[in-house]
């Protein structure tokens, strides 16, 4: 039986889709089994409204972005994928993974064998704050928390226990300044900066917006919470003479597509 042109198997196939993608979602930022935040960095119990828009870090779970900002990432990937713009995709400043686990279970969902996930990090913390050469960083203290600083080997061994660690997974070992203006990139669909810093944001985006393509999208994870990384994205913006709409998500992160 078909209707407006969507065969019964096709719904069928639409339903498990998002039901494998609903539950790596839940597994990534450890609401299936309330994760507790870091007492580092929060109260040590686990608070569902704190964690709907990332605003703890929670103590095992693989992403710390939340459940908005993931959801949107999810969005944007399945938006890319259905109106076929052309390109991998990237994340800068990966922490435990959760995010680039999402983009290719994504991939591996809608079957995408033509693409790759990017994995970008230092995977030994946030730099300590450039301030003669970024004075936006001046105060910075991200890389004096050792909980940022999450070895390559635990980012590869998180992502081989979903099932996606093969060679659609590519790693960026390194400060960005050293590996993201000599990556061997063609092309993007999705760029999604984490840095932390204004000096991460703007080598990012001077590095890599060039590749995105027409109509693939930008978020920003710490537009909210980082004045540096805000503070980049514009001077960035203004210098490349452009004003996209940009969108919220959740009250911290925000995306825009490029036109």
């Amino acid at each position: 039986m078909e209707s407006q042109g969507i065969s019964e198997a096709d719904r069928v196939d639409e339903r498990l889709r998002d039901a494998y993608l609903s539950l790596i979602e839940k597994c990534l930022t450890g609401t299936i089994y309330e994760d507790k935040a870091f007492h580092a960095v929060g109260d040590g119990v686990y608070d569902a409204s704190l964690r709907e828009v990332g605003r703890d870090w929670p103590s095992m779970a693989h992403t710390m972005i939340g459940v908005k900002r993931l959801a949107n990432l999810r969005m944007l990937t399945e938006k890319v994928i259905r109106e076929r713009i052309p390109g991998d995709l990237i994340e800068t400043g990966v922490w435990r993974g959760g995010a680039c686990i999402l983009m290719r279970a994504v991939l591996h969902a809608y079957n995408v064998t033509d693409r790759r996930v990017w994995v970008a990090d230092s995977f030994e913390g946030v730099p300590a704050p450039d301030s003669q050469k970024y004075p936006e960083d001046t105060g910075s203290d991200y890389h004096t928390f050792h909980e940022l600083s999450v070895p390559l080997e635990t980012v590869r061994n998180n992502i081989r226990k979903y099932g996606l660690l093969d060679d659609q997974i590519v790693f960026l070992k390194g400060w960005f300044k050293d590996t993201l203006p000599a990556a061997p990139i063609k092309s993007l669909a999705l760029l999604r900066l984490d840095g932390d810093l204004y000096e991460s944001t703007i080598v990012s985006l001077n590095a890599l917006y060039k590749k995105l393509s027409p109509g693939g999208y930008v978020i920003v994870d710490d537009y909210h919470v980082v004045p540096g990384c805000k503070a980049a994205i514009h001077d960035f913006l203004a210098s490349a003479q452009i004003a996209p709409r940009i969108c919220e998500i959740d009250g911290v992160g925000v995306y825009w597509q490029k036109l």
